[in-house]
């Protein structure tokens, strides 16, 4: 029996462009996962993956992505969603849209997909399968990629939900429980980053009144991402898990809105990517 090998995509907003670098190498290279487990943008990511739409996600971070429409100031003061993800989830995405994603080809597809989002309210990880994704209304994606503070909860079947960082950043644990033999871990940032609490503080002050457990779940984000990282190594020196990290960012953060870099990151992806080819083999 073969082995089951998933990927992890733990997001990073706009950083999120490295990861669509790697994931568009496995598809055009025929590198295809059993599972995958997509946070934040990364569920966006492995979407278009799933539904095996190369180059889909560089046009939404490189192009689309630099639209007013897309984030900005003027969203937030109309919607207080500096990121309008109706815009990104909806309007570009649906079938109607300038680039929709390929439901039929998503859903008959027979890998396992499970997009991680944050109960609001409880601030615990909820992982949506793929057959809960309705035509047309990906929501999923949406709510899992809600920035505290930056965007309002998302609601999903009648719960608010957050970005799903907030309850697990880095889930390589769930797809070992799943099943996976093997995991691909794909981060945003250098795999030596530590992360700290420092930005984290200042969006849970905002929506502590509202949802003190999701404010909490953020304050616990940086430790919660340390110990995923530092769990991933230890898979890593088994031989059960590789990690795929850029040296660097190449400038590009969070909502950075810069083209060049972004290419130039995607770039570094694609590249970093040869190594799966013998870890998948192997």
């Amino acid at each position: 029996m073969n082995p089951k090998i998933g990927v992890v995509d733990v997001g990073g907003g706009y950083r999120g462009v490295y990861a669509a670098g790697v994931l568009d190498y496995c598809m055009h290279t025929g590198i295809w996962f059993d599972l995958g487990i997509g946070v934040s943008a990364g569920s966006a990511n492995i979407a278009s993956y799933c539904a095996r739409q190369p180059m889909r996600n560089r046009t939404f971070y490189t192009e689309y992505g630099l639209r007013k429409e897309y984030a900005g100031m003027r969203n937030y003061l109309r919607d207080r969603s500096y990121i309008n993800l109706q815009y990104i989830y909806g309007t570009l995405t649906n079938s109607d849209g300038e680039y929709p994603i390929d439901y039929d080809t998503l859903m008959e597809n027979s890998m396992e997909f499970l997009t991680v989002v944050t109960d609001a309210l409880t601030g615990k990880p909820r992982y949506i399968p793929k057959s809960e994704l309705i035509y047309d209304s990906y929501t999923p994606f949406m709510a899992s990629s809600a920035i505290p503070g930056i965007c309002p909860p998302v609601m999903l079947d009648g719960t608010p939900c957050y970005d799903g960082a907030l309850g697990d950043p880095v889930p390589v644990e769930k797809a070992f429980q799943l099943g996976c033999d093997k995991v691909v871990l794909i981060l945003t940032l250098p795999e030596n980053t530590v992360r700290t609490t420092d930005k984290d503080k200042k969006l849970a002050r905002r929506i502590r009144k509202e949802f003190p457990e999701a404010a909490q779940a953020l304050m616990n984000r940086a430790n919660k991402y340390n110990y995923g990282v530092t769990l991933a190594r230890q898979y890593a020196a088994e031989g059960r898990l590789l990690i795929i990290a850029p040296d660097d960012t190449c400038g590009v953060h969070t909502l950075c809105r810069d083209s060049y870099k972004m290419k130039l990151l995607y770039g570094k992806g694609y590249t970093d990517a040869e190594k799966i080819t013998p870890f998948f083999l192997g």
